[in-house]
């Protein structure tokens, strides 16, 4: 996984609450299991008719958005049933972070597990910055070393996020990495566990 910082990007405003995976990504495209790939597919419903062809009218197919980083969205982003393509697709397409109110929980880690920045912010203003965001020009600024978020208008604003997760997204630590780093506190643990029993010869008791 990619250590990340700091992250500048275009905003993106999905102005729509309860977004669940099946939205993100439908299920139709979860056969492979290669993890990159699947940004062409990314709210592919909204996007595609069944025969493929472009609906259009959505908002992320606008030309100003192209090349967005930054997706603003509504409360209670990522639920409905756990798929780790969701993040994976968001993230192929170029989306580094991500602000909402609220985040289904299984969608959350499996975010930071993929590099992913997850931020949870005021309704009030996560609204402010879609407004702003609109023509297609505006920009976020965000500080993971300091929790912060600085807009084009130069506000800043602090940001909560677990330990846990802050320390592999600096580090671009995944689960992996993670564990190779107690490689000796498990070698020695181990060591001193009991040696395994020799099991006793048959002695042609069973035949």
């Amino acid at each position: 996984m990619e250590a990340i910082s700091e992250h500048r990007g275009k905003v993106f405003p999905l102005e729509r609450s309860n977004v669940d995976t099946d939205q993100i990504i439908p299920k139709q495209f979860l056969k492979r299991v290669e993890r990159t790939g699947f940004g062409q597919f990314v709210f592919h419903n909204w996007r595609f008719d069944d025969d493929g062809n472009r609906r259009g009218g959505f908002e992320l197919d606008d030309a100003k958005f192209e090349g967005a980083s930054v997706l603003l969205a509504g409360e209670n982003f990522g639920c409905g049933s756990s798929r780790e393509h969701a993040p994976w697709a968001l993230l192929d397409y170029g989306f580094r972070v991500i602000i909402a109110p609220s985040y289904a929980d299984i969608f959350y880690n499996n975010a930071f597990k993929n590099g992913i920045i997850l931020i949870k912010a005021d309704e009030g203003k996560i609204r402010d910055w879609m407004r702003k965001s609109e023509d297609g020009t505006y920009n976020i600024h965000v500080d993971l070393k300091q929790q912060e978020i600085t807009d084009d208008d130069g506000n800043a604003v602090p940001f909560d996020i677990p330990g846990y997760h802050k320390e592999k997204l600096l580090n671009g630590w995944d689960d992996i990495a993670l564990t190779l780093l107690l490689d000796e506190k498990i070698k020695e643990y181990e060591a001193k566990q009991p040696k395994a029993v020799t099991p006793l010869a048959n002695d042609g008791i069973f035949k």
